[in-house]
């Protein structure tokens, strides 16, 4: 088993799924089979400047999963999927450039001479060394960890030995109160802390806004702790929205369980009948989820 680093764009041109499975070409079955049963990175790279977001858009890691088993694309010849575990799938808190200053996360992407090794780059999926891995994950865990990206973290080139946390930075992110807490952290910012469904952006005297976070496919339905399968919700609306009385089309305007919701509650949904959406649209609902909520949730 060995850790790795897969490349999928915002639109792919593959048939990926993050949280669930990753597309690929023969060219990579060596090294994604040697993922599977390891936990690997993913990473975004550049884009369009039409295409930028807020999530910081280029030449990012983003989330990281763990490998479950690799199969063929029967659609496709010479085509796979690394099929990923999805409960172990999480969004990074902060998407982590590949470089602070002139020093790269993956020692592979820089040749001695300091340059970008560009084939290096050019590869959809390479292999990474532990530290390396610890690294980007200690970073883009940073707000959850209560640490600045590079705290505790050398860098390739810095002097400074590496701080160990108390617990190994895999063995936390498994974790439930972790996933709970860096998922309600990851949806609220997505949203703006505001009720996806009723528009409110309610924050109390602490300054704790009053908003939660919802999956659509809930976690006891193998739902993962994605931001694609959240949603910012009121109180109120979060107990609605699980037990079926409101749901979202792929459109995402608002369904109403007809003669289950009363008036007054109706009331408080966005006038627009659409839900209120990211700024960035890579963390838009997902239709994968919305339709396992209407399907197998939504009482309408």
């Amino acid at each position: 088993m060995t850790k790795a680093v897969f490349t999928t764009k915002v639109t792919p041109s593959y048939k990926d799924l993050p949280e669930e499975r990753y597309h690929f070409p023969r060219t990579y079955l060596n090294h994604v089979q040697q993922t599977v049963g390891d936990y690997i990175v993913y990473y975004e790279p550049r884009r369009p400047s039409a295409e930028l977001s807020s999530r910081g858009g280029r030449q990012s890691y983003f989330g990281v999963a763990r490998v479950e088993s690799v199969i063929e694309d029967d659609a496709l010849p010479d085509h796979y999927f690394a099929i990923i575990d999805r409960a172990t799938y999480l969004d990074f808190d902060a998407v982590v450039s590949f470089s602070v200053g002139e020093e790269y996360y993956e020692s592979a992407l820089k040749k001695g001479d300091g340059s970008t090794n560009k084939g290096a780059f050019g590869r959809a999926v390479r292999l990474i060394p532990d530290a390396e891995f610890d690294r980007i994950l200690k970073s883009g865990f940073a707000p959850i960890l209560g640490e600045t990206p590079t705290s505790g973290v050398a860098l390739p080139g810095f002097s400074e030995p590496p701080v160990p946390f108390e617990r190994p930075i895999v063995e936390m992110m498994v974790s439930r109160p972790f996933r709970e807490q860096s998922f309600m952290h990851n949806v609220r910012a997505a949203y703006s802390n505001r009720c996806a469904i009723t528009g409110l952006q309610l924050i109390n005297g602490g300054g704790r806004p009053e908003v939660q976070a919802a999956h659509i496919q809930p976690v006891a339905s193998k739902g993962p702790d994605s931001v694609r399968n959240g949603l910012a919700l009121s109180g109120t609306v979060h107990w609605m929205f699980d037990r079926g009385l409101i749901s979202i089309g792929d459109d995402y305007k608002i369904l109403v369980a007809k003669h289950r919701v009363p008036e007054n509650a109706v009331r408080l949904l966005n006038k627009t009948g659409v839900i209120h959406l990211p700024k960035d649209r890579t963390l838009y609902p997902n239709a994968h989820y919305l339709k396992f909520h209407r399907d197998q949730v939504f009482k309408g």
